[in-house]
């Protein structure tokens, strides 16, 4: 038996004992293979997925994206069809770094049985969880526009090797020029936020390369380990609600494809005048949403940011 066939055992199997999170509709910026065949490229997570049907619309290519937005890529659990579609495609564009927990086995079976898996996380020089050398590399890489623009042009390249159209390249490039705009249009958005007042209290440990890149400090996060689905002590509760209080922090931030209810109570344990205001932290926003591309995501999430902070 290859080991696609086996990975596809596996997957059924975890299919029919797991109540399935995901959707077939293709991300923004994406569209799913025609008549002619399934999609060239497909990817894992939305922010990724946006960057990749850029660069694939502008090369003509065909492309689609595993995760719809608001699905949360820690938790995510591969459909039958979702599992067929990886294996034909031509590249696989993941993240990496465990941020795609359950997809990993299946996305090695893959490459294994010879698709290009391509991920994109370890190649942007990752940095460990909390700063901290001991932990794992923090995977949440795309909350910092720069390091993304340098992935387009990389995805670029790989496409093209992958596909053999050459133009992949060029509109990497393309790509990574629009991000980097994005990079400093985001700056001139934070740059109203004061010095002292530039202090993140996230629901979970997500914005370590958004806060080095933009000059943040994240003070605490209500769930630890860089996962949404890790359970914090009442004493991490207790120490965060402490950090709060003694900074005289006013705006702390949530994730929007996870539940709000473990922030609002440290909020308002906090004190009444704590504010809670909602992120694109792992995915994007749905159509009209104002956030449903990679660049009006994160515009979104700096003004936001800026507009709680400043």
């Amino acid at each position: 038996m290859s080991l696609l066939r086996s990975g596809m055992a596996v997957a059924a199997v975890a299919i029919m004992t797991l109540s399935a999170c995901s959707s077939a509709s293709p991300a923004p910026d994406s569209s799913s293979g025609t008549a002619a065949g399934p999609a060239e490229v497909v990817t894992t997570i939305t922010p990724l997925g946006s960057i990749v049907g850029q660069i694939a619309d502008c090369a003509g290519l065909s492309s689609s994206t595993l995760m719809a937005p608001g699905q949360d890529p820690h938790t995510f659990a591969l459909s039958s069809a979702e599992l067929t579609e990886l294996a034909k495609a031509k590249l696989v564009v993941s993240n990496g770094l465990g941020l795609e927990e359950g997809l990993q086995k299946t996305l090695d079976a893959i490459k294994q049985d010879g698709t290009t898996v391509m991920e994109v996380a370890p190649l942007l020089d990752p940095m460990p969880l909390d700063g901290n050398t001991d932990n794992a590399p923090d995977p949440h890489v795309w909350l910092d526009a720069k390091r993304m623009a340098q992935a387009a042009s990389l995805i670029g390249d790989e496409l093209s090797k992958a596909t053999g159209e050459a133009k992949a390249r060029e509109c990497g490039v393309s790509v990574q020029k629009s991000l980097n705009e994005l990079d400093s249009e985001m700056r001139t958005t934070l740059d109203t936020i004061p010095k002292d007042r530039r202090v993140l209290i996230t629901d979970h440990d997500a914005f370590g390369y958004f806060a080095k890149a933009y000059g943040f400090d994240v003070a605490g996060v209500a769930v630890p380990g860089g996962s949404t689905d890790a359970q914090p002590s009442s004493a991490d509760i207790a120490t965060l609600v402490d950090t709060i209080k003694k900074l005289g922090v006013s705006t702390v931030f949530s994730n929007t494809a996870v539940s709000q209810q473990l922030i609002d109570a440290v909020a308002a344990e906090a004190g009444s005048k704590v504010m809670v205001v909602e992120l694109y932290v792992g995915t994007l926003g749905p159509q009209g949403s104002g956030a449903d591309t990679y660049q009006t995501m994160m515009l979104t999430d700096a003004k936001r940011i800026a507009d709680g902070l400043a």
